[in-house]
């Protein structure tokens, strides 16, 4: 089924997104001009590539015409004829490799028993005995002796490769598991907060073929989530107004485990909406 727009409707639509999006982004941009950085509002933006002047593009999805839309003549992934503008096929076939690979990463993510125990400790493991650690403006909470005994006395169970990678060499043998990218698609699982972050990088490489507000929606996740993470670091962010959860203590635990819970609860909608979005481009 083909939903036709006229050109009031669409740009309503587009002009709707482009405030959600400067809104969201206001504070990054303004950063950007000062040339200062921020561990955890920048991150979205320092670890995916996708810019914001990217996001700024409003995007209706498959299925949808839109009338009088020149200005989608040039963007990739669309085709206009006689001013009207929709998603170009020739696109979707030439991706479908690449939408079949996200579509089997989502899916067997979605298909698996979320793990709510690993608290975080990642992050631990990436300045484990280690002086070069990435966030070098802040300091360490309990020092570095004191983060390398909460890594020791820990059990590790890092199941995503992709914060698996930046494990310091002398952490990754205390890993349960060894994440490769092959393994991505085994080891991936719902209660893992970056894997309900990277919902925002799948959804960024299905662009233009998702739908900007499924897009904003996982993009809103995802910077939920790398607040928990970098409050449950073992970075000391107080300056910032990050208060911690001391993932080394009973109740730091409990509270960090509550808050995975509802983040998987969060994604798990957002990643059947991709894979419904992957089978309607590959059907």
């Amino acid at each position: 089924m083909t939903l036709t727009l006229s050109r009031t409707e669409w740009s309503s639509y587009a002009d709707d997104h482009t405030r959600r999006v400067d809104a969201l982004l206001s504070g990054h941009l303004a950063r950007r001009k000062r040339r200062e950085a921020h561990p955890v509002e920048d991150f979205l933006f320092t670890y995916y590539p996708t810019r914001p002047n990217q996001l700024r593009v409003w995007h209706p999805g498959p299925g949808v015409r839109m009338l009088d839309a020149p200005e989608y003549d040039g963007r990739r992934g669309y085709v206009v004829v006689d001013g009207t503008a929709c998603v170009d096929p020739a696109e979707i076939e030439r991706r479908t490799d690449s939408i079949g690979w996200i579509r089997r990463l989502l899916a067997s993510t979605l298909d698996r028993q979320p793990q709510f125990g690993c608290f975080g400790l990642h992050e631990w493991a990436m300045v484990y005995r280690t002086p070069e650690v990435r966030h070098a403006a802040w300091p360490l909470r309990l020092g570095a002796e004191g983060t390398d005994r909460v890594v020791e006395s820990h059990k590790i169970g890092c199941s995503h490769f992709d914060a698996f990678r930046f494990f310091t060499d002398s952490a990754r043998p205390l890993n349960v598991l060894q994440p490769t990218r092959e393994s991505q698609p085994v080891l991936e699982q719902g209660g893992c907060l970056h894997a309900n972050m990277d919902l925002y990088k799948w959804a960024c490489k299905l662009m233009p073929f998702t739908p900007s507000s499924l897009v904003l929606s996982c993009f809103e996740l995802a910077r939920d989530i790398r607040t928990l993470d970098m409050r449950a670091s073992p970075y000391d962010l107080a300056a910032l107004g990050y208060s911690p959860v001391r993932i080394e203590t009973p109740e730091g635990k409990a509270e960090y485990t509550a808050a995975q819970r509802a983040f998987a609860d969060r994604a798990r909608p957002l990643r059947r909406q991709l894979v419904d979005l992957c089978d309607e481009l590959l059907g």
